[in-house]
C-alpha cells in the first residue's frame, strides 16, 4: 500500500482542502456551510449555488473513502442496497404476551398475529402494525364517575372520589318511580380487528349500548324489586342485552360482568314511595286476614256440604226403595186383580174406605133397622172446636 493510500484511508470523507470561491481551507460540512448564526445545513440563507456545492462536496467525499478503482455509480448502488436492507429490517416486530398485532396492508386489514413473540411485516408505507391488548380487563361506570387518588406531599389519599352523573343514574321504573342506579361494566376485547375497524369510538359506543340496555330492563321492573332482591337477575339480563347488541355490531367486545353498585330511591320520590309501600303493606295485611278467615270457614263449609250430600244420598236411596216397593205391590195387586176381579175390587174398596174413615168421627144408621125416624144430629160446634 502506498503512502497516498494511507493518507486517503485516514482522511475524513467530508474534508475539503479548499474552496475555490472563498479560498478557505479546513473541514466543512458537505450538506451546508456555516452561516452567520453559527448553524450548519441548508437554511433559508442558502441559495442554489450552495446546494450544488453541497452535492459536489458529497461526491468528492465518497470518492475519498472508496477505493481508487471504484467509480461513484457502484458506490451509489451499494448505498441503495444498504438503505434497502435497513428498510426491510425495520419490519421486524415483537408482540408481547396478552397482545394481538393487527397488520394493515395499504390501510386495509390483512391479518392478525395472535401469537406472542417475534413477527414480521412489510415496512411502511406498505404495511403497518397496531398492537391491541386483549387480556386487559376494562371497566366502565354508569351513573357516576371516579376521580384518581390525590397526592398531597408525602401523604396519598388512596380512596377514589365518586361524582354523581344524574343524566345517567336517574331511571324510570315500571311502577313510575325514579331510581338512582350506579352500575359498573367490565369488558375485554375478543377480536382485535373488529374492535379497531367495525365500530367508531369504541368506549363511547359500549357506554351508549349499556345505558340503553339498563334503561330497558329498569323500565320493565318495579322499584321494590330493584332495590331489594332483584339485583342479580337485573344484572344478568342487562349483560345479555348488551352482549347481544354489541355482537350485532361486530364490535369485538366481550362483556365479562355487570355489577350494580347502588340502587336507591331518589329523594324527590322518597315520601311517595314510602306511602305506596305502606299501602301495599296494608293490602298484604288485609289479604292475610281474609286468607285466615277463609281457612277458618272452609272446613265448616266442607263439612256441611258433605253432610248435605250424605243426607241427599240417603233420601234418594229411600225414595228409590219406596218406589220399588210400591211398584212390586202394584204388580202383586194387578196379578191378584187379574185372577179375581170382583173380589179384588171389593177388597180394594174396603181397604180404601177403611183408610179414609178410620180417623173420622161418624155415626152410621142403617135404614133397615128402623132408622128412618131418627133425626140425624151433627155437632157442628164441637167439630169446629176440634178443628
Amino acid at each position: 500500500m502506498s503512502k497516498d493510500d494511507d493518507n486517503n484511508k485516514n482522511k475524513n470523507p467530508w474534508e475539503n482542502k479548499g474552496d475555490n470561491n472563498s479560498g478557505k481551507k479546513g473541514r466543512d460540512n458537505p450538506w451546508g456551510s456555516p452561516n452567520g448564526n453559527g448553524n450548519r445545513g441548508g437554511g433559508r440563507g442558502d441559495d442554489p449555488q450552495d446546494i450544488d456545492e453541497m452535492i459536489k462536496n458529497a461526491q468528492e467525499g465518497l470518492k475519498d473513502i472508496l477505493p481508487n478503482n471504484m467509480n461513484s455509480g457502484i458506490a451509489v448502488f451499494l448505498l441503495i442496497i444498504a438503505v434497502t436492507l435497513l428498510w426491510l429490517a425495520s419490519g421486524f416486530h415483537i408482540v408481547n404476551p396478552g397482545e394481538h398485532g393487527v397488520i394493515q396492508r395499504f390501510g386495509a386489514w390483512d391479518r392478525t398475529q395472535a401469537e406472542e413473540g417475534l413477527g414480521y411485516h412489510f415496512p411502511a408505507p406498505i404495511e403497518q402494525i397496531t398492537k391491541v391488548n386483549v387480556s386487559r380487563q376494562n371497566s366502565m361506570s354508569i351513573g357516576y364517575s371516579e376521580s384518581a387518588p390525590q397526592y398531597r406531599g408525602s401523604s396519598t389519599n388512596s380512596l377514589t372520589r365518586k361524582t354523581e352523573v344524574p343524566g345517567e343514574s336517574l331511571m324510570l321504573t315500571a311502577d313510575r318511580n325514579i331510581v338512582d342506579l350506579h352500575m359498573t361494566i367490565q369488558w375485554d376485547i375478543k377480536s382485535a380487528e373488529d374492535f379497531l375497524f367495525k365500530i367508531k369510538g369504541q368506549e363511547n359506543t359500549i357506554k351508549k349500548v349499556a345505558e340503553s340496555a339498563i334503561r330497558e330492563v329498569v323500565g320493565q321492573t318495579e322499584m321494590f324489586t330493584i332495590i331489594t332482591t332483584g339485583r342479580a337477575k337485573i344484572s344478568s339480563k342487562v349483560q345479555d342485552i348488551i352482549q347481544t347488541n354489541l355482537d350485532e355490531y361486530n364490535s369485538g367486545v366481550n362483556i365479562k360482568q355487570v355489577l350494580i353498585q347502588k340502587a336507591e330511591v331518589h329523594p324527590d320520590v322518597q315520601r311517595a314511595f314510602q306511602d305506596v309501600q305502606s299501602a301495599k303493606q296494608d293490602a298484604d295485611n288485609t289479604e292475610n286476614i281474609a286468607r285466615a278467615y277463609r281457612e277458618e270457614i272452609l272446613p265448616v263449609a266442607r263439612g256441611q256440604a258433605t253432610k248435605l250430600r250424605q243426607e241427599a244420598e240417603a233420601y234418594k236411596q229411600s225414595q228409590i226403595a219406596k218406589a220399588n216397593g210400591d211398584a212390586k205391590r202394584f204388580k202383586a195387586i194387578h196379578t191378584a186383580y187379574l185372577q179375581g176381579k170382583e173380589v179384588t175390587k171389593e177388597r180394594l174398596y174396603i181397604e180404601t174406605m177403611e183408610n179414609v174413615l178410620s180417623n173420622a168421627e161418624k155415626i152410621i144408621i142403617d135404614s133397615k133397622d128402623g132408622g128412618q125416624g131418627v133425626v140425624p144430629y151433627l155437632p157442628l160446634n164441637e167439630l169446629g172446636a176440634k178443628k
